[in-house]
C-alpha cells in the first residue's frame, strides 16, 4: 500500500458493494456506524486519488455497482433525520447527553456523502449512473441553494469561533450550523456538475432545473450576494479550505472557486441548445438575467473567456420579447425520496426520537471507547495530511502563505514584499532562533 493508499483495491470493491440504504429508525445504529466509517474511507480515497491524479477507481466502483442511487437516498434519508427528528430528540426531557460524539457523527454524514459526490461527480457517467434520483439530487441542491440565499439576504451566515462557556449541545448545534453552510457549498458544486451534462438530461429532469425551480434566477440570485465572501475588520474574506480566509488586495479580482462555479452553471443553463429551447423567458427571469451584465468585467473575462457567449447571449436577450408561462399538460417524472420517506415516517417523529435515545444516543463509556478508536484507524493522520496538508498563513499580511524564511524556518509569507516588511519585527527573532538551532 503506497502513501497516498488507504484501501487496496479488493478492500475498496468491498466497501462499495456493501453500501444500503437504512430506514431514519436505524440511523446511528451499529451497522449504520459500519457503513458511516466505511464511506469516510471510501471518501478519503477518492480525494487522494484525484489529488495522485492515479485514475479514479472509487467512481468507476460506485458506477459499476449501481451505488450513486443508494447515496442519493442515503443523503435525502440524514438530511431529514437532522430536520425532522433532530429537533424533537433535543426537547424530549430526559435528553441529557454526556457525549455528543455519536449524534455529531450523524451530522457529520450528510457533509460525508456530499463530499463524496463532489468529488466523483466530475465524471458523466456518475450523473448518468444516477438514474431517476438525479431529480432528487437537483431538488436536494435547490433546497440547500435556496438555504444559502436566505442566510445571505439576512445576514445570518456561521461563524467559526464559538462563544466561551457554552454547553456541549449549544457548541454541537455551532457546529451543525457551520456543517450546514459546507454542505450548501458543496451542493452548488455537485449542481455545477449536473449542468455539465445537461443536453443529455431527461425531460422531467430539465423541466425541473428550469421551470419548477428556476435555477438560472437562483443562480443569479448567489452571485449578487455572494455567501461565501465577507468583510471582517475592512478586509475581505473568502470562504475556502472549509475555513475563512483573508484575501490579499491584489487577489480581490480574482475569481473565487465558487463563483467560478456558479457561471459555468449559468453557461450551461443559459446556452445549452436543449436548455435554451425549454427556458421560459417571463419578464421576471429577463430582469433577473440582465443583472449579469454588470459582473461581465474584461477582468472577469481574461479569466473565464467562454463568458463571452454569455455576454454576446445577454446583449441579444435586451431585444427578445418576454414569454408567458407555458401551461401545456406533460406527462413528467417527479422526485421520489424525500416524499416516500415523509409518508412512511408521518407521525413518527417522536417515537424514532424516543428508540434513538434509548438504543443510540446512551453509549456507555466501553462503545464510546471503541468508536472513537475505530474513527483514529479511519482517519489515518498521515492520509489527512496528504489530502488536506496544513495551511499556513502570512506572518505579515495573515493570508494563506506558500513560502517558508530560509534562515529559521519559522514564519510563513505568501510574498517576498511582505517578508521584507515583517523583517523589522521579526529579524531579531529570526537570527535568534538560526543560532540556537546551530548550537543544538
Amino acid at each position: 500500500m503506497s502513501d497516498l493508499e488507504l484501501l487496496l483495491p479488493g478492500q475498496a470493491d468491498g466497501l462499495v458493494r456493501g453500501l444500503r440504504s437504512f430506514p431514519l429508525r436505524e440511523i446511528g445504529s451499529p451497522g449504520w456506524n459500519q457503513q458511516h466509517e466505511n464511506l469516510e474511507k471510501l471518501n478519503i480515497q477518492a480525494i487522494l486519488d484525484a489529488t495522485a491524479s492515479q485514475g479514479e477507481p472509487i467512481q468507476e466502483l460506485l458506477v459499476t455497482h449501481g451505488k450513486i442511487p443508494v447515496l442519493v437516498e442515503d443523503l435525502i434519508t440524514v438530511e431529514m433525520w437532522k430536520q425532522k427528528v433532530f429537533p424533537v430528540l433535543c426537547k424530549l426531557e430526559d435528553f441529557m447527553p454526556q457525549n455528543t460524539f455519536p449524534i455529531y457523527m450523524v451530522i457529520h454524514h450528510e457533509a460525508s456523502i456530499i463530499n463524496l459526490l463532489e468529488t466523483v461527480f466530475f465524471h458523466k457517467e456518475v450523473c448518468e449512473s444516477a438514474e431517476d434520483t438525479i431529480l432528487d439530487l437537483v431538488d436536494y441542491c435547490h433546497r440547500k441553494l435556496t438555504l444559502l440565499v436566505a442566510r445571505s439576504h439576512c445576514d445570518s451566515l456561521p461563524k467559526e469561533e464559538g462563544s466561551q462557556d457554552i454547553t456541549p449541545m449549544q457548541e454541537l448545534q455551532q457546529q451543525a450550523e457551520l456543517m450546514e453552510f459546507e454542505i450548501a457549498l458543496k451542493a452548488l458544486s455537485v449542481l455545477r456538475y449536473i449542468t455539465d451534462c445537461v443536453d443529455s438530461l431527461s425531460l422531467s429532469t430539465l423541466n425541473r432545473m428550469l421551470s419548477t425551480h428556476n435555477l438560472p434566477c437562483l443562480l443569479v440570485e448567489l452571485l449578487e450576494h455572494s455567501p461565501w465572501s465577507r468583510k471582517e475588520g475592512g478586509k475581505l474574506q473568502r470562504f475556502e479550505g472549509g475555513h475563512w480566509q483573508t484575501v490579499a488586495p491584489r487577489d480581490h479580482q480574482k475569481l473565487s472557486k465558487l463563483d467560478g462555479q456558479v457561471w459555468i452553471a449559468l453557461y450551461n443553463l443559459l446556452l445549452s441548445p436543449e436548455a435554451r429551447a425549454r427556458y421560459c423567458l417571463t419578464n421576471f427571469a429577463k430582469g433577473q438575467l440582465l443583472k449579469l451584465r454588470a459582473f461581465l468585467t474584461d477582468t472577469l473575462l481574461d479569466q473565464l473567456p467562454n463568458l463571452a457567449d454569455l455576454q454576446n447571449f445577454l446583449a441579444q436577450l435586451t431585444l427578445v420579447e418576454t414569454q408567458t408561462p407555458k401551461k401545456d399538460l406533460v406527462l413528467e417524472q417527479i422526485p421520489d425520496i424525500w416524499q416516500r420517506l415523509e409518508q412512511e415516517n408521518k407521525g413518527k417523529w417522536q417515537a424514532i426520537a424516543k428508540h434513538q435515545l434509548r438504543h443510540v444516543f446512551s453509549p456507555s463509556e466501553q462503545e464510546l471507547r471503541q468508536q472513537a478508536r475505530r474513527w483514529a484507524e479511519t482517519y489515518r493522520l498521515d492520509v489527512l495530511e496528504a489530502v488536506a496538508p496544513e495551511r499556513h498563513c502570512c506572518a505579515y499580511c495573515s493570508t494563506e502563505a506558500s513560502k517558508r524564511c530560509s534562515r529559521c524556518q519559522k514564519e510563513w509569507y505568501c510574498c517576498r514584499e511582505c517578508q521584507v516588511k515583517h523583517w523589522e519585527k521579526h529579524g531579531k527573532v529570526c537570527v535568534e532562533a538560526a543560532q540556537s538551532d546551530r548550537a543544538k
